[in-house]
C-alpha cells in the first residue's frame, strides 16, 4: 500500500522551544522551523509521505483570530483534491500547549473537510535533555495515518495526539501546568467516556471563509468581592462576554445589577473543571431582546470560542441559546 500524503502546519510552541542546553525550563517557544522538527523524526518517513508548511512560528498564548482563519483556510486549500496540487490525506498540527484546546475547537467548528486533523506540542522544548516533542510528533503523524485509511471513521476529525492519548477537540482542556501528559477531560490523562469512533464533536459548523476577522469576545473571571466595573469594561469593548463563574456560572448581586445594563450577549460559564451550568435567571440580568445563555459544559475557554463563531451569524436569543446547546 503506498503511503499517505500527510500536511504538518509548524505554528510555534514549546515544541519550537529553545532554551538552555538540557533544561526543561526557561525557554522561548516558537524558535525551531516545522521543517527541522520533521528532520529531526526521520522514522516519520516510514509512516508516511510528509509536507511541511509554517504557519507562524509563536507562543501560542499570541495565537489570534487572524491565525486561526488563516489556518483553517490553509487546511480546507489542501484539503480540496480538485484544487490542491497533491491529494492530502490528512493533517498535523503542532501547536503550544496553553491554547492547544482552543485552537482544536476552533478547528472542529470552522473546517469544511472531513479529512484527519491531529494536533500535537510538547510540554519540554526542543532543547531538554528529553524532549517529549518528537515523539508526540511520530504519535500524531501515525494517528493520522490510521484515521486516514479507517474504514469507519469517526464523526470528529479534529483531535489532540499527547503522551499517547488521543482527545476529542471538544472536550480537551490543558489540565496541568507541568506534567508530561498535561491534556485530559477532567484531570490529566482522562479521555473521557466517549469512543474514538462515537463521540460526535462537530454538531455546528461555522463558514469563516470570507471572513478576516471574528467578534470580539473577552472573559471575565469572578471570585470574592470582583469589582462590577470589570464586567462593565470587559463589555465596553467587547461585542460578546463570557463570565467564568463560581458553582454553576454564579456570580454577586453587584454583578448582576451591573449586568442588567450591559446589552451585549453574555455566556454564563464555570470556573469549575467539570460540570454543567444552570442559568440561574434571577442572576442573570438583561436589557430586552439581549442574551444570557448558559455554556453548558464548555469551560471559559472555549465558551468564548463558541462565542466568536456565533456572532458571526446572529445576536438572536433563541438561535445563540439553540447554538450552545448543540455544543
Amino acid at each position: 500500500m503506498a503511503k499517505k500524503n500527510i500536511v504538518i502546519l509548524a505554528t510555534g510552541g514549546t515544541i519550537a522551544g529553545v532554551g538552555e542546553d538540557g533544561a526543561n525550563t526557561g525557554y522561548v517557544s516558537g524558535q525551531i522551523a516545522g521543517a527541522d522538527l520533521v528532520a529531526a523524526v526521520p522514522e516519520i518517513a516510514d509512516y508516511a509521505d510528509v509536507t511541511v508548511e509554517q504557519i507562524c512560528n509563536v507562543n501560542s498564548d499570541d495565537m489570534t483570530a487572524e491565525l486561526w482563519l488563516k489556518l483553517t483556510r490553509r487546511i480546507d486549500e489542501l484539503a480540496d483534491d480538485d484544487n490542491s496540487a497533491q491529494s492530502v490525506d490528512a493533517f498535523v498540527v503542532t501547536h503550544g500547549t496553553d491554547t492547544m484546546d482552543e485552537t482544536a475547537y476552533f478547528l472542529s467548528l470552522t473546517l469544511n473537510t472531513d479529512k484527519p486533523v491531529i494536533l500535537t506540542g510538547s510540554m519540554r522544548p526542543a532543547t531538554a535533555k528529553e524532549p517529549d516533542g518528537p515523539a508526540n510528533l511520530l504519535g500524531a503523524v501515525r494517528t493520522a495515518v490510521a484515521f486516514a485509511v479507517a474504514d469507519d471513521k469517526p464523526e470528529n476529525n479534529v483531535w489532540v495526539y499527547f503522551g499517547d492519548e488521543l482527545f476529542d477537540a471538544r472536550r480537551v482542556q490543558k489540565c496541568s501546568a507541568d506534567l508530561l501528559q498535561p491534556m485530559g477531560v477532567n484531570y490529566p490523562g482522562d479521555t473521557g467516556d466517549c469512543s474514538v469512533l462515537d463521540c460526535d464533536c462537530n454538531r455546528n459548523f461555522f463558514d469563516v471563509s470570507n471572513l478576516t476577522e471574528l467578534p470580539v469576545v473577552n472573559v471575565v473571571y469572578f471570585a470574592v468581592d470582583s469589582d462590577p466595573r470589570l464586567l462593565e469594561y470587559a463589555a465596553s469593548v467587547s461585542d460578546g462576554v463570557v463570565i467564568a463563574g463560581a458553582g454553576s456560572g454564579e456570580f454577586s448581586l453587584a454583578w448582576s445589577r451591573a449586568l442588567a445594563n450591559i446589552d451585549i450577549p453574555v455566556v454564563m460559564s464555570t470556573r469549575i473543571n467539570h460540570g454543567t451550568v444552570t442559568l440561574n435567571k434571577a442572576l442573570s440580568q438583561a436589557p430586552d431582546g439581549v442574551a444570557r445563555v448558559s455554556a453548558g459544559t464548555l469551560p471559559p475557554q472555549k465558551a468564548a470560542v463558541l462565542l466568536r463563531l456565533a456572532l458571526t451569524q446572529t445576536k438572536n436569543p433563541a438561535k445563540l441559546r439553540k447554538i450552545f446547546e448543540m455544543a
